[in-house]
């Protein structure tokens, strides 16, 4: 018995796959795994695509966001196992497929989509023991009571074109020109590159013509889905859902916007620290990092998804993550803490690895802005970091010393 999604666009993941099989390997062991990543990189279709190819006679898959949801799931299940329970109140449907899980072994249960690892302690602690539990969530960290995790990362580059053209050409030949560099613009990530394709199969858009539109009109085409698509599942809904679960650590949202406008990689976390005191700091990036809209390594840099950055730079009134004055703020802010940052002296060579490891935020910023004149600070909005420097605020980024190596 199951219910588990069918996967029939699934692509690459041949090594991701060969991971979960390892972690589950060793049936003597409490089978708990939770695979984690950025909203839209493909975890669910992962998940659903190792689920069907098990064995297990029962296989069951439940979207676990909420509690009640989860309450939900187990119910469900119980109704598939005795469809008579139909007529119980929901609880005591849950209650007996909870009591059904504890009581057998041999099955594997996915929790799809978990907010909270608190939300599913319950459950675990009565079943784990039994059998296998998948969960996939957008958490990276607090699983140290409940599962081991497992990293996804972005698609192959070849494996991202080959599920654009697979949706592009589905149902006639159409010209792929461009599709892999609307992939690479989409960072490979694989929501977004199965909706850009499905928006291009269905209006009959070239890649290199969508290319052009998110290009003049990135706010609508992050937003925009093919007819019968999720409107829910966007990758502009689903950054402002993430965001949405950030809103009691305000400078978490601020920092993503001033990250925005650097290069995505080897960002020097100690550039932000102008920004607020060290513990509100850690925390704001902590949470970030929680939710994998940040990375963090071990060399003190900071690593963003190129998609996320042009979403937080993109303005949408009607999204409170994405307000115009807010983002003018970030920009501003981004070029004072870059032109605070940078050395004095750039032809002295004791100077220069700072220099070089600046450079790529520098032509990021002025990649991405341009200012003709010089910038007039916007009002600042009541969750904004403040000022670096008031002597030095909104200066441009010094331009690249030619001497520099």
């Amino acid at each position: 018995m199951a219910n588990v999604p069918a996967t029939p666009l699934f692509v690459g993941r041949a090594g991701d796959l060969e991971r979960l099989d390892a972690a589950f390997a060793d049936a003597g062991e409490v089978m708990v795994h939770a695979v984690h990543g950025l909203g839209g990189v493909g975890k669910s279709a992962l998940a659903a695509h190792w689920a069907g190819r098990r064995g297990e006679a029962v296989r069951w898959w439940i979207t676990a966001d909420t509690p009640a949801a989860i309450d939900a799931g187990v119910a469900a299940l119980a109704r598939a196992l005795h469809p008579g329970l139909t007529t119980l109140p929901a609880e005591l449907q849950t209650e007996r497929g909870v009591a059904w899980l504890a009581a057998h072994s041999g099955w594997l249960l996915v929790l799809d989509n978990v907010e909270d690892p608190a939300h599913i302690r319950p459950l675990l602690d009565r079943t784990a023991h039994r059998s296998r539990v998948l969960v996939t969530t957008r958490r990276a960290t607090g699983w140290y009571h409940h599962a081991s995790t497992l990293r996804l990362d972005t698609l192959e580059p070849t494996d991202a074109i080959a599920l654009f053209i697979r949706i592009l050409t589905y149902d006639r030949p159409r010209d792929t020109t461009g599709a892999d560099a609307v992939c690479e613009e989409l960072g490979h990530l694989a929501l977004v590159v199965e909706q850009a394709a499905a928006f291009c199969a269905e209006t009959g858009t070239s890649p290199t013509a969508y290319l052009d539109m998110l290009a003049t009109a990135p706010a609508t085409m992050f937003a925009a889905t093919a007819e019968g698509g999720d409107a829910a599942r966007t990758i502009a809904r689903i950054w402002r859902v993430t965001l949405d679960r950030l809103t009691d650590t305000p400078l978490a949202g601020d920092i993503l916007r001033v990250l925005a406008w650097y290069a995505p990689d080897h960002i020097p976390r100690d550039l932000l620290h102008p920004l607020a005191a060290p513990p509100q700091l850690a925390a704001a990036i902590g949470r970030l990092i929680a939710y994998n809209m940040v990375t963090g390594h071990h060399d003190g840099t900071l690593t963003v998804h190129r998609l996320t950055q042009a979403l937080a730079r993109t303005p949408e009134p009607l999204d409170p993550h994405r307000r115009p004055d807010h983002i003018a703020h970030a920009r501003d802010v981004a070029a004072e803490l870059l032109a605070a940052a940078f050395p004095t002296d750039v032809r002295h060579p004791v100077n220069w690895p700072t220099c070089r490891a600046l450079l790529p935020h520098t032509d990021a910023l002025t990649r991405h802005h341009t200012p003709t004149t010089t910038p007039t600070k916007p009002p600042a909005p009541s969750s904004a970091p403040p000022s670096t420097n008031g002597s030095r605020a909104h200066s441009p980024p010094p331009s690249t010393p030619s001497n520099v190596p």
